[in-house]
């Protein structure tokens, strides 16, 4: 039996009226209930999906309050009501039928800060690392460190008592929260900080009642383990000789309480120094041994990660960071233990840390150790172990790696017994498995692979689950201590006993009298309880060659959501805080999509729904660079599209941007009447199609700077110089931007080469971003074989644009046309300076101070190589911090997206170019963009360079 809120049964039909009735209350937030965002409200970080009905997005604490008035209404009382944070959850915490409350897209202020006192009050939808950047000039943080801090919020770290690295010094979320703010049904509030309203005393009379009769009980069956419980804390709500703290029970409580507005937290002073202490060892084993005697040492925290871990990591090609000596060779495996340090007396810290490096030398197993002292180096590192889950994802085959046991806690001494037990329960049922964790707080990850589609694996599955949950009360631990509850909620009343179980459902019902927050979660009659093999699974099964199989692959990680301005994923979601409008959200609402028609329900709003999400995409490509099972957003939508338009006329600014590439070779042969046409007709295109800003058309080609253009045929039967180099350019570059031509050859010619420009033709960029398949494909084979035709020369090959030179890396491989790559002009050169070639030195004084890259090369390793070309020019530059401008193609041209595009560009481009004059700017849309939105002269780097070669 399922769960009642998570059947097939829906509140739709009592929930039609709610948006009049919100609009009539002054609610002031979102209201939605399209199939795309319901479809990425229904995971999370889970193995689950459970559909809700509907999903509103409060602006304020005054529109939760009064969202529950008007749900006091008698034919709204039965309605689930669940708060969402950032849906980062690996046990469907927040997922639930009836209405979703999403805070992190408007709750997510810092509301006040004070510095002496070490407080803050938040929101509750701020995200652990952006409410640390906003206080980073205080010098204090709000610890400890989750590895979703990039995405976690405050909320949903109050809601299950989370943890992370440090917390062994720091404490958990409970043991730094100092008070909230709580809404209740009828909007009643609660608040830690102000005198208790007279509605409230018989509650918190039942409450402290409840919490003193359970309090015994729950301690007598709760092991005395530093991450000792998640759930309704009886201990601390009312210890036996001080006031009731009702306050402290909603932490961990995973909103089956209330909704909470504020929350006020205590914050810690930064450390002045640290240092990460890297130690190898032959067997994982061998690193769990190891945990007592560096606990010793007192470091912050020690983190592990298995052989498993450490080969996916190696096939990835992200354990560069570490030291030679700690890297594997010849097959042999080996485990890490990170161990990391803080202090602020500096030598007081150096002692320390030497006297665990000499200790290392004794314990079984070591290989070497390194120590990290930079900051750089110690975040690249971290990252190593930080990449861990997202590894994990990324596993191939039907069988992959799920959180569900994951986060168990055992005394640290009991720690490698314990293992040795779960990992044989594994190996007797034929399941491979990956592990990392917290040494220091016997709190370990391990993720069994299992097909979550197969019947049998689900069984086993139960199965592991309820072995798992016996070995760690043998062991003497907690089989959640850190990641919350939620379906394993089920497992409560017998490991809490029924005294201290009764003591929460009298705490419940208190609290939620209706059992509308966040029902089926921890308390409740056990048929009413969520659990693990009962709540819905989300389904992963497609077929090998299906070209949308990646949003099946998506498993909920969330690093899409990372709020980080300069990160380049996502830039539509940062700007809009719209899950429906992140590569998590959009993969949700292409799996839905994909899984209705399969079932052949053509459904015309679905379509609608599905294709406003994908809408919001600008063709970035982070996503399948940056997501760890490389979810790429782009390439399905534009399979999505195909199929869209096969029964639907497309729009004149479309249909105009495919003939635009298709007969841009006609348009260069005619430039110069094509660009006075222009003048006339782009005016005119921008009133009829919707579009704004378009570019003119260059009136001269590369031959004004003296270079020659050759066909594909020409260039195959010449022998060329030894330093010829061929460019390459798309036909929007060709038609609309020979300056940046000119300035790559310009450059490249100061260097000594001779560049070469190869005559263009159409590669299908506007035909793959507008789903033209067969276009997409026609043209691209063409291009294909012209630049292998080109590459038997032995020439080198580079790309004016980087936009251009990434689809024919990715969108082309995709299609099974890969072949010769075309380079960025910085891998170029910095290849030929590996090679020994030397370059000209340049005039630091002649360049910009700032140099800003296309995302499309911050998402890969297009600034590494700038970083070493100019350090070989003797000018070394700094990379600007920034994600995408909010061009994207045509994107920032159609007039429905024009704020949206600003919004993208103030993110994190305003403030990088303010206070330049001028900038070295690489990709043609960002040029643009600046041009638009600034008034810094933004050139291609290689006009800059060019100009800067010192001849002296």
């Amino acid at each position: 039996m399922l769960h009642q809120s998570v059947k097939k049964m829906s509140y739709h039909v009592v929930l039609q009226r709610l948006p009049a009735l919100l609009a009539d209350a002054g609610f002031r937030g979102d209201i939605a209930n399209d199939a795309a965002l319901l479809a990425a409200m229904s995971t999370d970080n889970s193995t689950y999906t459970v559909m809700p009905d509907i999903v509103v997005a409060p602006r304020d604490a005054e529109d939760v309050r009064r969202l529950m008035r008007v749900l006091a209404a008698d034919d709204l009382r039965g309605v689930p009501v669940t708060a969402r944070g950032g849906g980062t959850g690996t046990n469907g915490q927040s997922l639930n039928a009836g209405i979703i409350v999403d805070f992190q897209k408007y709750m997510n202020r810092l509301l006040q800060v004070n510095e002496k006192e070490q407080w803050a009050e938040v929101e509750p939808g701020i995200v652990l690392d952006e409410l640390n950047a906003q206080l980073a000039g205080t010098g204090l943080f709000f610890a400890p460190t989750t590895s979703t801090a990039s995405r976690c919020t405050i909320g949903g770290m109050v809601s299950t008592d989370a943890s992370g690295k440090g917390s062994r010094r720091y404490g958990k979320t409970s043991d730094n929260v100092l008070g909230m703010e709580i809404v209740v049904d009828g909007g009643r509030t609660l608040d830690s900080g102000a005198p208790t309203p007279d509605w409230a005393n018989a509650m918190l009379a039942e409450i402290e009642a409840a919490c003193s009769s359970g309090r015994d009980a729950l301690l007598g069956q709760v092991p005395a383990l530093s991450r000792r419980f998640t759930g309704y804390d009886l201990e601390r709500a009312k210890p036996p000789e001080g006031d009731l703290e009702w306050w402290r029970l909603p932490i961990g409580a995973e909103g089956t309480l209330g909704l909470v507005t504020r929350v006020r937290l205590h914050l810690m002073r930064k450390p002045k120094f640290k240092r990460l202490v890297v130690i190898g060892f032959e067997t994982f084993a061998a690193a769990l041994d190891a945990g007592s005697a560096l606990l010793a040492h007192d470091p912050l925290a020690i983190e592990v990660m298995d052989e498993w871990v450490q080969g996916l990591a190696e096939r990835a090609g992200i354990l560069q960071a570490l030291p030679v000596g700690l890297r594997a060779r010849d097959g042999r495996p080996i485990a890490y233990n990170f161990v990391e340090f803080v202090g602020d007396d500096e030598a007081d810290l150096a002692r320390h840390v030497e006297a665990l490096r000499e200790s290392t030398l004794t314990l079984a197993g070591a290989i070497a150790s390194h120590v990290a002292v930079d900051d750089i180096e110690m975040a690249a590192l971290w990252q190593v172990r930080a990449a861990s889950v997202g590894l994990l994802g990324k596993v191939s085959g039907t069988r992959r790696p799920i959180a569900f046991v994951e986060d168990c806690v055992v005394p640290v001494e009991n720690l490698a017994a314990f293992v040795k037990d779960f990992t044989g329960l594994l190996s007797s049922n034929g399941l491979s498995y990956g592990m990392y964790g917290h040494v220091d707080v016997g709190c370990l990850h391990i993720r069994p692979a299992l097909d979550i589609d197969s019947d049998e694996d689900r069984t086993i599955m139960k199965a592991i689950s309820d072995g798992v949950f016996d070995l760690t009360r043998r062991h003497g631990g907690i089989f959640w201590g850190e990641h919350g509850k939620g379906v394993r909620g089920a497992y409560l009343a017998e490991f809490v006993g029924e005294a201290a179980y009764d003591a929460f459902r009298r705490v419940k019902r208190a609290f939620d009298p209706a059992h509308r927050f966040n029902p089926g979660k921890l308390v409740g009659d056990p048929q009413s309880l969520m659990g693990i093999a009962t709540t819905p699974f989300r389904s992963v099964k497609t077929d090998e060659n299906d070209p949308l199989g990646l949003a099946f692959r998506c498993n909920g990680n969330a690093q899409c959501l990372s709020y980080q301005r300069s990160n380049v994923m996502c830039p539509s979601f940062k700007a809009t805080r719209d899950l429906r409008h992140s590569p998590k959200g959009r993969a949700d609402a292409l799996r839905h999509w994909h899984q209705e028609k399969r079932q052949g329900d053509a459904i015309e709003e679905l379509d609608s729904d599905v294709l406003a999400a994908l809408d919001g995409c600008l063709g970035c490509k982070a996503c399948a660079t940056s997501c760890p099972v490389q979810v790429d957003i782009p390439e399905m939508k534009s399979h999505f599209l195909e199929q869209f338009y096969r029964t639907r006329r497309r729009s004149l600014a479309d249909k105009a941007a495919l003939l635009l590439e298709e007969y841009s070779p006609v348009l260069i042969r005619y430039r110069k009447l094509m660009a006075v046409f222009a003048r006339i007709f782009n005016p005119l295109m921008e009133k009829a199609s919707g579009l704004r800003d378009l570019p003119f058309i260059s009136f001269h080609d590369v031959g004004t700077g003296g270079y020659k253009t050759f066909s594909v045929e020409v260039i195959a039967q010449r022998r060329w110089h030894e330093d010829t180099v061929f460019v390459w350019r798309d036909p929007f570059t060709a038609l609309f931007d020979t300056q940046a031509a000119l300035a790559l050859a310009d450059g490249l010619r100061g260097f000594g080469y001779r560049p070469v420009f190869v005559a263009m033709r159409p590669g299908g960029k506007a035909a793959h971003g507008l789903g033209d398949r067969p276009r997409f494909i026609r043209q691209a084979r063409k291009l294909r074989a012209a630049i292998d035709k080109v590459a038997e020369s032995g020439r080198p090959m580079v790309g004016v644009d980087p936009a251009f030179v990434m689809m024919i890396r990715q969108d082309y491989a995709n299609a099974g046309l890969a072949g010769q790559n075309i380079l960025l002009v910085q891998e170029f050169l910095s290849e030929e300076v590996a090679r020994g070639r030397g370059l000209p030195r340049l005039n630091r004084e002649r360049l910009p101070r700032k140099l800003f890259l296309h995302c499309s090369e911050s998402a890969g390793a297009g600034a590494t190589a700038w970083k070493k070309v100019f350090a070989a020019l003797g000018a070394p530059v700094e990379i600007a911090a920034t994600g995408c401008c909010g061009m994207a193609g045509l994107f920032g041209h159609q007039q429905r997206h024009q704020d949206l595009s600003k919004h993208i560009f103030d993110l994190s481009w305003t403030g990088q170019l303010r206070g330049e004059k001028q900038a070295m700017v690489s990709g043609f849309s960002c040029r643009c963009q600046t041009k638009r939105f600034s008034s810094i002269r933004g050139e291609h780097p290689m006009r800059w360079v060019a100009d800067a070669i010192d001849v002296g």
